[in-house]
């Protein structure tokens, strides 16, 4: 006999009956999908693209002066400059620059105020005297400008028995001159330029007062007529006295040099190495008839010549 088929009770759970909707197990919510988050914009991409050569041109200057650091950290220090060091230099630099000599300094000092003088007499008695073509050379030596309105100063045995005295200045400008004063114990004349250049120039003085022997001078005039000449030598000598041949001239307290010196050299200024001049060329002591240098000349020191021309004592 077949069973019936018969719907099964329904479960029981712990004595309550569960129903169909509780049974089931709730459904899962849906799924959500997390927010897509943007990443933020770079700017400092643009930034660096709009401004890309200067960021790579700073960036390079860092980097080298790193690298300079870097080099001199490793790099010994400069040893200190040490007088050695300093007088090894001067003597390079002196080796090829040829140093000027003393003589040259001198010169330049003092050549234009260095004049010629001359010294004439007439020929003939009276009447003839004003004439120019009619007069006789009597002297020629040098002088030098001592204040620039055209004082001058000499020896006195150029000038003397003179009716004319000429000078010609450096630029060949030439005047008549007056003798204004006189020294005959230090043969020394002081003459007046009649006509001066606009530019000329007075000599500085120095005293011979603290002159060595050994010291560089330069003599400068018109030895023989010829000139300017300039020679050059030391002080051989202090407070020399000279008797000349002829016994007419006794001069004390001289400055003995070896520069040459001849007829016509007096009167010149006798010059230091600074271009000062300390005295004025007067005589030669030479043992030939024509009186040649041989190689001991004397000058009147400085502060003798300026009180003739009445200048203050140094």
């Amino acid at each position: 006999m077949r069973r019936g088929l018969y719907s099964a009770p329904s479960r029981r759970t712990a004595g309550r009956s569960v129903s169909k909707a509780q049974a089931e197990p709730a459904p899962l919510p849906p799924r959500q999908t997390p927010p897509v988050v943007e990443a933020p914009k770079l700017k400092w991409r643009g930034l660096y693209k709009r401004h890309e050569k200067p960021l790579l041109f700073i960036a390079g200057l860092a980097l080298a002066l790193g690298l300079v650091a870097t080099h001199a950290s490793l790099t010994p220090g400069t040893p200190p400059v040490t007088q050695a060091d300093i007088d090894q230099a001067v003597a390079r630099t002196l080796e090829k620059t040829p140093v000027p000599s003393p003589a040259i300094k001198a010169y330049q000092a003092v050549r234009s105020s260095i004049v010629r003088v001359r010294a004439s007499a007439p020929i003939g008695g009276d009447g003839l005297e004003q004439d120019e073509y009619m007069q006789r050379p009597t002297g020629t030596g040098s002088g030098v400008v001592i204040i620039d309105r055209g004082v001058i100063l000499t020896s006195l045995h150029v000038v003397a028995g003179a009716s004319r005295v000429q000078v010609q200045f450096e630029d060949g400008m030439e005047s008549d001159a007056a003798v204004v004063s006189t020294q005959p114990e230090n043969d020394l004349a002081v003459l007046q330029a009649q006509q001066v250049p606009d530019d000329l120039k007075a000599a500085t003085l120095r005293s011979a007062k603290h002159l060595t022997e050994g010291e560089h001078v330069t003599a400068v005039g018109f030895p023989f007529g010829i000139g300017p000449s300039v020679s050059h030598g030391v002080i051989s000598g202090l407070k020399r006295q000279y008797q000349s041949p002829d016994g007419e001239r006794a001069l004390k307290n001289l400055i003995q040099f070896d520069a040459a010196a001849n007829p016509g050299s007096s009167g010149g200024p006798l010059v230091n190495a600074e271009g000062e001049v300390i005295g004025i060329v007067t005589a030669i002591l030479s043992t030939s008839e024509k009186g040649s240098f041989s190689g001991i000349s004397f000058a009147v020191p400085i502060e003798l010549a300026a009180g003739a021309a009445g200048l203050p004592p140094f």
